[in-house]
């Protein structure tokens, strides 16, 4: 079953940004993995892929194509993602309004909403050298 999942516009323009730096055909997709974990209560992977897997259901929202696992699905069931960007990092953020906020001592320094990390080789696409860097 596919989740009833909220994208906003800063996230689908992310979304497609990175499908597109990506090199693949227009009909390629996101793959999104989302796990439970850390602080937060969300940890996710995702990269740009020309197809589903067998086991990845496809969700089409906006003209965006995403793959998700049957696992993921289950996690972004009423979730919000949206893109987050603030002077010290960016990434997509999953907002769910069913999970109780962290009870931990770190609660008042970890960051609100989830923010994950975009690791470069996720976007795919080589830009040439800077003729500078390549002294």
């Amino acid at each position: 079953m596919l989740p009833k999942v909220t994208i906003t516009p800063a996230a689908a323009k992310f979304i497609s940004r990175m499908v597109r730096l990506s090199g693949l055909t227009k009909s390629a997709g996101f793959r999104l993995v989302v796990g439970t974990g850390g602080c937060s209560g969300t940890t996710s992977e995702f990269s740009a892929e020309t197809s589903a897997r067998p086991e990845e259901k496809t969700l089409e929202l906006d003209g965006l194509r995403l793959y998700l696992p049957p696992e993921t699905c289950a996690l972004l069931d009423g979730v919000t993602i949206d893109f987050v960007e603030t002077a010290t990092q960016s990434g997509l953020s999953f907002i769910n309004p069913k999970q109780a906020a962290c009870a931990c001592s770190s609660a008042d320094v970890a960051p609100k909403p989830a923010v994950t990390r975009i690791e470069i080789s996720a976007i795919g696409g080589r830009r040439p050298a800077s003729p500078l860097l390549a002294r």
